[in-house]
């Protein structure tokens, strides 16, 4: 049998990045023949083996056929006959779909090499359309090497919206959907994830509620870029900038929901969008089956980030409000995300990059003010129940109303 490095490590070497992972393809073995040298067998839908030693997964070479819907709709076929160029032309990308054997020695029938040079992500064959879950993929792709100049070919493009017409998405899984979203915003370049999506049809289909935010006005005196969805893309570059983490990401893009349903007559103003936001932040949450904490984050950022841009006009009473409603005292290190989710938002418009935001650090300091009342303060007047929780939330507006600039 002949064993084949393939796939991300092999791009990625070729690329100058860090190998996080290794995958390899073993050509003309059975499964009994890998048992026997001690690989233990994990596949399930076809034999995938781990290395006795290094656990690295090793399959054996493969071709698929398309049946049915969906990410797992194939017939998988192997045995020692099938070649190694054969199990790379069921691969998404060219640049996936390189090998390298025991010579390191490169094997590329598909022209994956070229394309890197050429920064160029181009499906491997026709065979792409039937994997609706590669339009996700390579959206990814596009936004972990965009800084490289990466980009998707016109062809592939077309392909990816041929999938998207034929509703092929609707087959793939909540879960699967959610998977590829998260990493795509940990990627370098998340909002390219969103621009290649647009591109071919399918942000209308998983997030129609971000999709009708371009060409949506914003005020010019606050918005230079005025596109509400320009604004929410440079707004995500700005949480990679400060390095946010993928739940704050999360929020950024979708704070700015409401905008999407401003009534025509108003526009560009839009009184009223944070609490209009909320129900389209709860369906985008569902639709994705994002977990609990990016939807709590993602919620809390929609409904108070225009409060926080307002912190230091705000009164003490408006001031506890903000801090309660993003449970604040509870939740400090989910209140950090929130700070920073603002931050990039304020920070997301034309020319306003570079801008200070004291409101950030002015917000931390009325959250140590608050904290710094204690139940125990009041013991002398006996106070229990609603009469303490009322003493309590007197005292903290007082702290606030004080240290409040003049």
């Amino acid at each position: 049998m002949d064993i084949y490095l393939v796939g991300g490590a092999v791009r990625d070497s070729l690329l100058e990045r860090d190998i996080t992972e290794r995958d390899w393809v073993v050509v003309g073995a059975t499964p009994q023949q890998l048992l026997d040298e001690g690989y233990q067998q994990v596949g399930r839908d076809f034999p995938v083996f781990l290395h006795p030693r290094t656990h690295d997964e090793y399959a054996l070479a493969r071709t698929e056929r398309k049946q049915g819907h969906g990410h797992h709709g194939f017939i998988v076929h192997y045995d020692p006959a099938v070649t190694l160029e054969e199990d790379l032309l069921r691969r998404d990308l060219t640049i996936n779909a390189m090998a390298l054997g025991p010579d390191q020695q490169l094997i590329d029938p598909y022209g994956g090499k070229a394309d890197l040079d050429n920064r160029v992500l181009r499906h491997v064959s026709e065979a792409f359309v039937e994997d609706p879950l590669r339009v996700l993929r390579t959206a990814r792709f596009a936004a972990r090497y965009a800084h490289l100049g990466f980009t998707v070919a016109p062809e592939t493009m077309a392909l990816m919206a041929e999938i998207v017409e034929q509703d092929e998405l609707a087959h793939l899984s909540k879960e699967r959907v959610w998977i590829e979203v998260e990493k795509a915003l940990s990627e370098q370049s998340p909002d390219t994830f969103i621009e290649v999506l647009r591109e071919c049809g399918a942000l209308q289909r998983l997030l129609p509620e971000v999709e009708a935010l371009f060409g949506v006005p914003q005020p010019p005196e606050h918005h230079p870029e005025v596109d509400t969805g320009v604004h929410v893309l440079m707004a995500l570059q700005q949480a990679v900038a400060m390095q946010c983490d993928t739940e704050t990401r999360f929020a950024v893009l979708l704070h700015d929901l409401g905008k999407g349903t401003t009534p025509a007559d108003v526009l560009p103003r839009h009184i009223g969008h944070e609490a209009r936001g909320a129900d389209l932040v709860k369906a985008a949450c569902a639709r994705l089956s994002a977990p609990v904490r990016y939807r709590e984050l993602a919620l809390a950022v929609c409904k108070f980030h225009t409060l926080c841009h307002q912190a230091k006009t705000l009164r003490g009473k408006t001031l506890l409000k903000l801090l309660s409603g993003t449970d604040a005292l509870r939740r400090p290190e989910r209140f950090e995300q929130f700070l920073q989710a603002c931050e990039a938002d304020a920070r997301g418009r034309l020319g306003l990059e570079d801008r200070d935001y004291p409101q950030a650090q002015y917000l931390r300091q009325a959250l140590h003010i608050v904290q710094g009342v204690k139940a125990a303060q009041f013991a002398d007047q006996a106070l229990s129940g609603k009469a303490l929780g009322e003493a309590l939330r007197n005292e903290q507006i007082k702290r606030l109303e004080a240290a409040r600039p003049q």
